[in-house]
């Protein structure tokens, strides 16, 4: 069985498994991140969002095998500097925005990685560029979510 190394979190890792294993999988099943969920597997409710070298995209889609060993891949247990949230979850608490839950990671990663492209191509963070956040939430709590990315964007 072929060993996959890529960088986590700040860390290198190394897994024994196919290539075409979906990266939710090995992150979930083989790493014990559990951070990403599985929503729909297809790449369209976008609760696994994470990071692949600062972009958002959705490891449920994304074969293993498609790494290198210089990705970097982060989640939102990456996001934090040590015990001090990211900004962006620190607003997520401020604004109550949670309600099952499940899908605040993806949301909080896809939220950091707008701002982040919002900030590196000066656009800025308005109702159009919230649409493009595809994120889905069953709670429909979208009205927190977005005060709460305005809020994190003002403090990143």
């Amino acid at each position: 069985m072929p060993t996959q190394t890529f960088q986590l979190n700040g860390e290198a890792v190394s897994v024994e498994v196919e290539d075409d294993v979906r990266l939710l999988w090995v992150l979930r099943d083989l790493l014990g991140v559990t951070g990403p969920k599985y929503g729909c597997g297809i790449n369209v409710c976008k609760a696994c969002t994470s990071h692949i070298n600062g972009l958002a995209f959705n490891p449920c889609a994304t074969p293993v095998g498609d790494l290198s060993e210089s990705d970097e891949v982060t989640t939102i247990e990456g996001l934090a500097d040590g015990d001090e949230l990211h900004p962006m979850q620190q607003a997520w608490i401020d604004n109550d925005v949670a309600q099952c839950g499940y899908c605040q990671p993806g949301q909080i990663m896809a939220a950091v990685a707008l701002v982040r492209r919002a900030q590196a191509e000066g656009f800025a963070i308005d109702d159009e560029s919230l649409d493009t956040i595809r994120n889905i939430c069953r709670c429909g709590t979208y009205n927190r979510i977005r005060e709460a990315i305005q809020e994190g964007a003002d403090a990143m």
